[in-house]
């Protein structure tokens, strides 16, 4: 299993950060790594939301489903994810800061099947995912806090 942690602050509201990211429908307006994402469910978003996003593989793009777990508005949302070989568990945290919110992402990782013989060698690819995750976030949301 590959365990990856990134934090970030923005000047956004913790209520309106939580709204943007606890919403996996919104990743591909933050998360370069993936390419589409849809809401498979109706109503109010909440623990068993279903979401699934095509998820890129360098050229490649593959299915994952994610289901929301836990559902704690505006401080926290886990989301459990499986596709493609790939089992992943995301833990987001939002917490008030002076300057905004911080946001801390966990991201447990599990490759699956035959793949999971490749996990030793894929730490430093789900690391540069990450932050580039991390990086992709920032700049989403401090463009929500420009607009605001």
């Amino acid at each position: 299993m590959t365990n990856l942690r990134e934090s970030l602050e923005t000047s956004l509201p913790i209520e309106q950060a939580f709204a943007t990211i606890a919403d996996f429908s919104n990743a591909p307006q933050w998360d370069p790594g993936v390419a589409t994402s849809e809401r498979l469910d109706g109503g109010l978003l909440g623990v068993g939301a279903r979401f699934r996003l095509r998820v890129r593989i360098g050229p490649l793009t593959a299915p994952m489903e994610y289901v929301v777990a836990t559902w704690e508005p505006p401080r926290r949302v886990v989301l459990t994810g499986r596709g493609s070989g790939v089992a992943a568990i995301d833990d987001i945290r939002f917490e008030v800061v002076p300057t905004g919110t911080r946001i801390d992402y966990q991201a447990d990782i599990r490759l699956r099947g035959p793949l999971r013989l490749l996990e030793p060698l894929a730490g430093g690819t789900f690391g540069r995912i990450a932050r580039d995750a991390r990086e992709g976030m920032q700049r989403a949301l401090d463009r929500l806090a420009a607009m605001a």
